[in-house]
């Protein structure tokens, strides 16, 4: 394997690390938030709104805006470290 091919075999499996881990950021987030920790969340309320309800429906998306912002700066660092960045 050439010196290209293991440069670009380390490339992607850094990114699939990085979108694992933020994808089970998010599914933690919509589904544990909004499910399972919901009865504990309702006893907290913003704007009117339980928070169990809110990061049911506002939340997770919330969420995933910021963690796409996350992706986009570890990716732009790892194009740097790999030479990408053209």
């Amino acid at each position: 394997m050439s010196e290209k091919q293991k440069k670009a075999t380390a490339y992607w499996k850094e990114n699939v690390r990085y979108l694992f881990i933020l994808l089970a950021i998010w599914f933690a987030v919509s589904f544990g938030a909004s499910i399972l920790f919901k009865e504990a969340l309702d006893t907290i309320k913003i704007g009117g709104f339980k928070l169990g309800f809110w990061f049911a429906q506002q939340g997770s998306i919330y969420i995933f805006v910021i963690l796409i912002f996350v992706y986009v700066r570890l990716m732009n660092k790892l194009d740097k470290k790999y030479g990408y960045n053209d």
